[in-house]
């Protein structure tokens, strides 16, 4: 349960930032920026904190090969399932969707990987710190 919130943790940041419709701060922040500057502004304040929270923690359990090693994973399953025709590649918003859903796994791996390391090894990790 804890990765299936951290995951839609993650997929709602990145369909709430960006997503194929035009419900997303991205449309949002261009039609409003001249009327809404400060709350645009404030909004992707709290959006660079997430993502800053999220890519950190992501890059310091798995580290930028394991982020490498997740997304080639993910590459490699839609590249399977265009090949056996269960996705089409003509379907732009579809596409879209699914780069949301990759990413967001991505990041919910990320944040989860320590906790399941842990649990797997018997390991803790713990950060460097000063005296």
């Amino acid at each position: 349960m804890p990765f299936l919130l951290r995951w839609i943790g993650a997929f709602a940041l990145l369909s709430l930032t960006w997503n194929p419709t035009e419900w997303n701060f991205v449309t949002w922040s261009m039609k409003n920026y001249s009327t809404q500057l400060p709350l645009t502004v404030l909004l992707g304040l709290v959006a660079l904190v997430a993502y800053v929270v999220y890519l950190r923690a992501t890059l310091r359990s798995i580290g930028p090969l394991g982020v490498l090693l997740v997304v080639a994973l993910f590459g490699a399953l839609i590249w399977v399932l265009v090949d056996w025709g269960v996705l089409e590649t003509k379907n732009s918003a579809m596409n879209q969707w699914m780069g949301i859903v990759m990413l967001s796994l991505v990041l919910g791996i990320g944040l989860s990987w320590s906790f399941a390391r842990r649990r797997l090894s018997g390991q803790a990790d713990v950060d460097d710190v000063d005296e």
